[in-house]
């Protein structure tokens, strides 16, 4: 006689699926309401329990609304037409750069997939060593992300295995950036870091070798400063550029409203640079707030800061 309870299916927590997935527990109360997804269940003590087939679809949205994509188009769709919509993402090379070899970007997607974070970390040092920092971070870093992205929206990596691809490139960056000299005196000081919300660090680190490469006087805070603490730092360092970093992560209504009270709150000779793939930069612009749209963009705007400096 067998007198074993049969294994219910397995569910997670609210908070557990905003940590595994990145929309937040408003977000996923309100599409609840609004889209009737996802619709959860609720455990022994009355709280949202939500299936691992929901988990995966709410990962497949979150990484298409990265791409540009908006929750009220795509929330209610089949996952089957959902992944039908990510196979239609393809994202040219940036313009004036060589696509990155593919054969080379395939490689390094593979040395993901079999968890070889060594030989990964060697090839991203070898190739960094042989461009240059800054043609590392355009030609390989910049796309690369690009093939781990469409390959984690295609189900081909899990999120484990995209977390081992952004600490070895991290930590290949921060070596490199280690090894250069302090930036000029009559460079820019950048104050770096992302809203609180914004956990992703990546493109920042980016952005930091792009700058620092171009003289800047860079001080990283890392992710998710509080609004009236990058004040005070900004006031601190004696920054005179704040540089943020967005993903598509965090509500458009939250980065705008953000935008608008960091540019009250900062003197008016303080400038705020904002970047990253979050479409809301570029459609609803706040005064005083320059947004980036390529990497790309660095070099003219520390051009035109540097002459301004000496008008």
């Amino acid at each position: 006689m067998n007198d074993r309870i049969p294994a219910g299916p397995i569910t997670l927590s609210i908070a557990a699926v905003e940590r595994d997935t990145g929309l937040s527990k408003d977000t996923l109360r309100v599409w609840e309401r609004r889209y009737g997804f996802p619709m959860p269940q609720r455990d022994g003590t009355g709280e949202r329990a939500y299936t691992l087939d929901q988990v995966e679809k709410l990962r497949l949205i979150k990484r298409l609304m990265e791409a540009g994509h908006r929750p009220g188009r795509i929330v209610t769709l089949a996952f089957a037409e959902l992944q039908l919509l990510s196979d239609q993402i393809a994202e040219p090379a940036p313009r004036g750069r060589p696509a990155a070899r593919l054969a080379d970007l395939r490689g390094h997607v593979d040395l993901v997939r079999r968890h070889d974070a060594r030989a990964l970390r060697a090839e991203l040092t070898r190739l960094m060593l042989g461009l240059g920092l800054g043609r590392f971070v355009t030609e390989v870093v910049a796309p690369l992300n690009t093939a781990i992205g469409d390959a984690w929206i295609r189900g081909q990596l899990e999120i484990f295995e995209e977390h081992l691809y952004t600490e070895s490139v991290q930590v290949v960056l921060r070596q490199a950036l280690a090894t250069l000299p302090p930036g000029p005196e009559d460079g820019p000081a950048v104050l770096l870091t992302t809203f609180p919300g914004e956990p992703h660090g990546l493109g920042l680190l980016m952005a930091e070798a792009m700058l620092a490469i171009e003289g800047c006087r860079c001080t990283s805070l890392g992710v998710q400063t509080p609004l009236w603490d990058i004040v005070l730092a900004a006031r601190a360092h004696r920054t005179n550029v704040v540089a943020l970093s967005f993903t598509g992560c965090m509500n458009p209504n939250q980065v705008f409203d953000g935008l608008t009270e960091l540019r009250a709150k900062l003197p008016p000779q303080v400038e705020i640079w904002a970047g990253g793939s979050a479409p809301v930069l570029h459609r609803r612009r706040v005064g005083g707030v320059l947004p980036l749209a390529t990497l790309d963009d660095v070099l003219p705007e520390v051009e035109r800061w540097r002459a301004a400096a000496l008008a």
